[in-house]
């Protein structure tokens, strides 16, 4: 007699990865200087394989070119004037968003829609309880790839919970010190790049010709500037292999399709005339959204999007935003959380009613080429430095750009890196007439309190036409558009339109 004995399956259970992860990346001072958008000699075949098979956006903005302050809009939907992340967070800077954007808070929202939160690199903001994630991984901001490995177990946890991993880089922002190798007298900085070509533990390191680099237009295409220019572009391609190691995780973990990649800059280049600036090369930065669910792929849209569209966006991928009134489903008011905290008992909490997002969740438009998003855009800077008070605020609306310099009168101020950057040193020395880009050294300093450009004409808005009275009707319109948004965001300085 022949027994039959049951096959007994070797696993006695099976784990299956959640749906709906989330990945967001966001560098530091990084312009779209990437293969995806017609860069000749950018080195990114990781990010361009996200754009081909996603989104890319060619008119995505931040709306402040300020790292702090930035990084709060992107993880408020809120602007910074509203949110009250004015200027830096760190050293004797100190500013802080304000305790009851904690309800708007992306980390915060998306933890309470199940979520678990990890963050890893670059964080520069401020109060932590506000923007809390569940899980803090340790990793060098300076090496993408080595960031990437560390990330591996939080992405690849057995858990039902889908995750969202905030993935911040530190390049291609300034810093390691300059160049001293280089035989002229103002040395270029390295932009975390190591000294005499060496690389950092796994990176396959990529040197660029300074003769071979695309100066911007806004920049003076001199020495000085191509070798900065080309250790920046350094700083990029080393981040693009760590997106690479990103995605090898993924694919590996049959994850990759069943994860949004988000990836994007904080704001443009560490240069003058691009970071703490309104001016495009400031505000412009990359946008590629790869989402898994989306048939259509390989996209370019000409949508403008803002970075106040961040938050809503993610947490409306995450099946967790209300669309009608824009906040989170799951509203959780700032003074139900902060109910019983003594020690913010006294505290500044912001008297302002932080119950929906400034931004609009991208979402529904992402794999359609022709559809728009919004038809007006802000931007809004205040600090950079403690001690760079230089309140401006800009709108435009596709074809006009009106920037209101509030503190018109006093010299524009400089971040400590740009102005010891030998890119500037090496114009400045030259006297308030020599070029730099499209303007002077003096202008670049002495700057009108309006200035109306033309932006399909004059991308890098050369031509001034706030004085031109044939613009006086466009730019009252513009004015007016202006105050009803700094009305609409309880912008402090909106009061400076009567006495300043």
């Amino acid at each position: 007699m022949r027994i039959l004995i049951p096959l007994i399956p070797l696993l006695t259970s099976i784990s299956y990865a959640a749906e709906k992860n989330i990945i967001f990346i966001v560098t530091d001072d990084q312009s779209p200087t990437l293969g995806c958008y017609g860069d000749p000699v950018a080195i990114s075949p990781a990010v361009d394989s996200l754009a081909q098979d996603g989104t890319l956006f060619k008119r995505a903005y931040a709306t402040t070119a300020s790292c702090s302050a930035s990084r709060s809009v992107i993880l408020s939907g809120l602007h910074n004037h509203f949110n009250g992340q004015f200027g830096h967070q760190h050293a004797y800077h100190k500013f802080a968003s304000f305790h009851n954007v904690v309800a708007l808070s992306l980390p915060r929202v998306l933890s309470n829609a199940g979520y678990r939160t990890g963050q890893i690199g670059k964080y520069h903001l401020a109060p932590e309880e506000v923007y809390r994630f569940d899980t803090y991984l340790k990793g060098n901001a300076r090496n993408a790839k080595q960031m990437a490995s560390v990330a591996k177990n939080f992405i690849t946890a057995d858990d039902e919970k889908p995750f969202f991993l905030y993935f911040a880089t530190s390049d291609p922002h300034r810093g390691g010190g300059d160049d001293a190798s280089y035989p002229g007298r103002h040395k270029p900085n390295f932009f975390g790049n190591l000294p005499n070509k060496a690389a950092y533990e796994g990176v396959d390191e990529v040197f660029f010709d300074p003769n071979k680099i695309p100066v911007p237009p806004f920049l003076p295409d001199t020495p000085e500037s191509r070798s900065e220019l080309a250790h920046y572009y350094q700083s990029c391609a080393r981040i693009d292999q760590g997106i690479a190691e990103l995605i090898k995780i993924l694919k590996e973990s049959d994850l990759y399709d069943k994860t949004l990649i988000v990836f994007t800059s904080d704001h443009g280049m560490a240069f003058a005339g691009a970071k703490t600036t309104v001016f495009e090369a400031g505000l412009h930065v990359p946008f590629i959204v790869r989402n898994p669910y989306e048939k259509k792929r390989g996209i370019e849209s000409y949508a403008m999007i803002s970075h106040a569209d961040i938050t809503p966006s993610l947490v409306d991928f995450a099946q967790a935003l209300d669309r009608e009134k824009n906040q989170p489903k799951n509203f959780v008011k700032a003074d139900a959380y902060w109910k019983n905290k003594d020690y913010v008992a006294k505290d500044n909490r912001g008297h302002r009613p932080y119950t929906s997002y400034h931004g609009d969740s991208w979402i529904p438009i992402l794999g359609k080429k022709n559809a728009s998003h919004h038809k007006t855009m802000f931007a809004s800077h205040t600090f950079h430095e403690i001690t760079m008070y230089y309140p401006m605020r800009t709108v435009w609306d596709g074809k006009y750009k009106l920037i209101w310099n509030i503190a018109s009168g006093l010299p524009y101020p400089f971040a400590s890196d740009l102005w010891a950057s030998s890119t500037w040193q090496a114009q400045l020395e030259k006297g308030d007439d020599a070029l730099y880009g499209y303007m002077s050294v003096g202008s670049y300093v002495d700057r009108p309190a309006f200035e109306l450009y033309n932006v399909t004409e004059n991308r890098y808005e050369e031509v001034n036409l706030a004085s031109n009275p044939e613009y006086s009707k466009i730019l009252e319109s513009m004015k007016a558009k202006l105050k009803a948004f700094q009305k609409a965001t309880n912008d402090p300085w909106i009061s400076k339109w009567e006495y300043e």
